[in-house]
């Protein structure tokens, strides 16, 4: 079976796609005692992940922030936090746009005969309720509930407090980074199952209501372009000018890595040629480029943890005929900025930022499978926007610091602060095909 891990994730993803369809239209409504119980396993197996998942990474993330070489209370952890703030700033903003165009043009509104029979979810609070219900009364109840947003604000606490407690609590911070990789590897053995899930839970759909389920995806793939758009062309040169920066200078310093990144398809597979524009060409620090980029590809997602769970959240409901409240939106809103700490390094990144969203809003998750085989389409241009944003928020930050005048592309020739020599095709083949780290991590 070795000629089997060959096979590309998002390809494997297709076929199983396909096979679910034609075996849907072949045997019909026949096929649903065994399509569904595939479906509903792989469902389950997505949401055991998710409060451990989102516990132990952002834990661990804000808790690196006070064990680094240069201890605490310095200026890498004032950094780090002004770094961290920017992070969900721009996340906020980026989830904003897609709550915006998705209640705008209601992506999969106007279907007929298409709600499945899904798990009914408790009834959703006001919107002071949502705010107050953040801070946990029992954070075991809250795990034990699967209550995200509580449990992301308990990680945030724990994490903040390992941080400051730097040297002393060394042990137990190391506890939690190993938590965290734990829940790594769970979750790469759990979205490597993807295919099969998407046999199973497109199966039942088309076996249900034949092909008119899969007819409000066009659409929808060209709104998670328009949100992507609005942000590299609108947002993002917006943000640059209110600093004083010149937003030619930033596009024509980051084309080389925006480029890595649609094509691999992964922020960590790009990041040595993310590094190489923003100490290059952009005229960053290295010491402070070589912690911002690394985070920012582990905590920063404006593609894929903000635009993305955001349209999709108003597509799959309108898809099962659930009628939105503003407190729906404010739950998507928090899962995705809070959630996207969480979730941005793992593995199938935006599959487990839709489950958070979902879950946190409490919309059915068997609409993950209808995306599923169109999300490498959509990934190229998600990631594009989350490098983008990855370079963008150091960028600000520094200029903030005074760390830089003004943003210029660099001749591309001169020597490379980024252990010397010059910045080569060498490097960017490098960069591109590393080992095609997030895009392969599923084999």
């Amino acid at each position: 079976m070795t000629w089997l891990g060959k096979i590309p994730f998002w390809l494997k993803t297709l076929i199983a796609f396909t096979l679910g369809v034609g075996v849907a239209l072949y045997w019909g409504k026949a096929a649903l005692p065994v399509l569904t119980p595939i479906g509903d396993t792989f469902i389950r197996a997505i949401k055991m992940l998710v409060v451990p998942l989102v516990f132990f990474t952002i834990a661990a993330s804000i808790a690196r922030l006070g064990h680094g070489e240069e201890g605490t209370g310095g200026r890498a952890f004032k950094l780090g936090a002004q770094t961290i703030v920017w992070f969900m700033i721009t996340s906020a903003i980026a989830v904003s746009v897609g709550l915006a165009i998705g209640i705008y043009f209601q992506p999969g509104a106007g279907l007929a005969g298409l709600p499945l029979t899904v798990e009914a979810h408790d009834p959703i609070p006001a919107p002071i309720d949502v705010i107050t219900g953040i801070v946990p009364s029992n954070i075991f109840k809250s795990f034990a509930e699967g209550k995200v947003l509580s449990v992301v604000f308990f990680a945030i606490l724990a994490g903040a407090a390992l941080s400051t407690l730097g040297q002393k609590t060394k042990a137990l911070a190391e506890i939690v980074e190993q938590g965290s990789q734990v829940m790594f590897k769970l979750t790469r053995w759990i979205i490597q199952l993807t295919p099969i899930g998407v046999f199973g839970l497109i199966g039942s759909v088309v076996a249900s209501y034949g092909l008119e389920a899969l007819k409000p995806l066009i659409p929808y793939i060209g709104l998670i372009y328009l949100g992507c758009f609005v942000e590299i062309l609108i947002v993002y040169p917006t943000l640059l000018k209110l600093h004083g920066l010149r937003v030619s200078g930033f596009y024509k310093g980051i084309f080389t890595a925006q480029q890595t990144a649609f094509f691999t398809c992964s922020s960590i597979g790009t990041l040595p040629v993310s590094l190489a524009a923003a100490v290059d060409n952009l005229k960053l620090p290295k010491s402070y480029a070589g912690f911002a980029l690394p985070l920012g590809a582990n905590m920063k997602m404006d593609g894929c943890g903000a635009i993305y769970p955001a349209i999709s959240s108003i597509f799959i409901a309108n898809y099962f005929h659930i009628a939105l409240t503003p407190q729906h939106y404010l739950l998507i809103a928090l899962a995705s900025v809070l959630g996207s700490l969480a979730t941005a390094g793992v593995p199938g990144v935006a599959t487990v930022m839709l489950t958070v969203t979902l879950s946190t809003a409490g919309l059915p998750l068997e609409g993950i499978a209808i995306l599923a085989a169109i999300d490498r389409i959509l990934d190229m241009m998600r990631t594009a926007t989350n490098v983008t944003s990855q370079i963008l928020v150091p960028t600000l930050v520094a200029r903030e610091n005074g760390m830089i005048e003004k943003v210029t592309a660099a001749d591309p020739t001169r020597k490379s602060r980024i252990g010397g020599g010059k910045l080569t095709y060498r490097d960017i083949a490098q960069g591109l095909f590393l080992p095609a780290i997030n895009a392969e991590i599923f084999r």
